[in-house]
């Protein structure tokens, strides 16, 4: 292995970055002028944009073949949302839980985290359950902009005046600043593409190179890079007491890590995404157990306080190193659906 490699996986993270900065500045920009609350904003088009690396990732990983990268992208970013950057985010301060998340979104994102399980059972995520995936995240962003009830929100209107100094006005809605938001979108869809690629190449490269199995590096390296964008995001959200948006990030982009990331994927690939045994026998059911133990937490006065936030740290660094340690024989390891229960357990009642 070069340092060329190390070089590339380092250009194509910071591509990623840059990439998601840009598509989440344009399609804040629109969604506000739009009048969309700061919830709904923080459950689709934040979460959306700041999981545009993992969409990227995915589909180009799942064209070229490489099905553990893709599978272990979304896996590997759902459980690094949930107990590393909600985690962080809650140790740095307090992080109230709007209720719409305790009574909606976190069930809907255990129940698609379920129903990647149930899908990939037959050790394929095929091209019929792509589309039904893809088919439920148009249906779920269709809901919540409807939901929003947004023209007279008055978040809406704060929201804006704090972001951009003004509310908004008909300039704001002019044919030229449309373009200019229009075009940061497309700027961060070339770069998230670009640096996708230089990624998952430099990724397997590495893997390969030490003897790691691609659902390992997809699981971390891959997938803790592809969630900077929303780590950025959320610690910033909180440390401006922008609650809503930084708890709502990691929420959907959970949900749209399933439904549109491994929909789409699933979609695309010529023959569906295979799904390994190890992923169905742990990481999988510890990322269902992962997305579970949020609502015993978010249910704690509608807060995840910091000693909250210190244990889903801790559980995140204990699955990391058990990757790492395991990592030349992970493929193999005969781990049932069992073990993760007991994972849950423990998360639950350590509280």
């Amino acid at each position: 292995m070069s340092i060329t490699v190390l070089l590339l996986l380092i250009a194509g993270l910071a591509l990623l970055v840059l990439g998601a900065e840009a598509l989440v500045r344009g399609a804040s920009k629109i969604a506000i002028i739009a009048g969309i609350s700061p919830l709904v904003i923080g459950l689709t088009i934040v979460a959306y944009g700041t999981s545009a690396p993992e969409m990227a990732v995915s589909v180009i990983a799942s064209f070229a073949g490489q099905a553990d990268i893709s599978v272990g992208n979304v896996v590997g970013s759902n459980i690094f949302n949930v107990l590393f950057i909600l985690g962080l985010s809650a140790l740095l301060s307090p992080l109230i839980v709007a209720q719409q998340l305790i009574r909606l979104d976190v069930p809907i994102m255990i129940g698609v985290s379920i129903l990647m399980l149930v899908f990939g059972l037959d050790g394929t995520i095929g091209r019929v359950d792509g589309i039904i995936l893809f088919t439920l995240a148009v249906t779920y962003t269709i809901f919540q902009i409807y939901q929003s009830r947004s023209e007279s929100n008055p978040e809406v209107q704060a929201e804006y005046s704090q972001e951009y100094g003004q509310q908004p006005n008909a300039s704001d809605r002019s044919t030229k600043q449309l373009l200019i938001n229009v075009g940061y979108i497309l700027l961060g869809l070339v770069l998230l593409v670009l640096g996708s690629r230089w990624l998952v190449d430099s990724a397997v490269t590495i893997a390969r190179a030490f003897g790691i199995s691609e659902l390992v590096i997809g699981l971390t390296i891959v997938a803790a890079g592809t969630s900077l964008p929303e780590l950025a995001t959320s610690v910033v959200a909180s440390l401006k007491g922008e609650r809503d948006i930084a708890v709502g990030n990691v929420v959907g982009s959970n949900i749209f890590n399933i439904l549109a990331v491994l929909g789409l994927s699933g979609t695309v690939a010529p023959a569906g995404i295979a799904v390994s045994d190890a992923a169905l026998g742990f990481d999988i059911p510890v990322m269902i157990a992962v997305a579970i133990a949020c609502l015993p937490v978010f249910f704690t006065g509608n807060l995840i306080a910091r000693w909250e936030g210190s244990i889903f740290m801790g559980y995140y660094i204990a699955y990391t190193v058990y990757l790492i340690l395991a990592s030349t024989q992970h493929d193999s390891l005969p781990f049932t659906v069992a073990s993760c229960s007991g994972l849950y357990s423990q998360l639950r009642y350590s509280r």
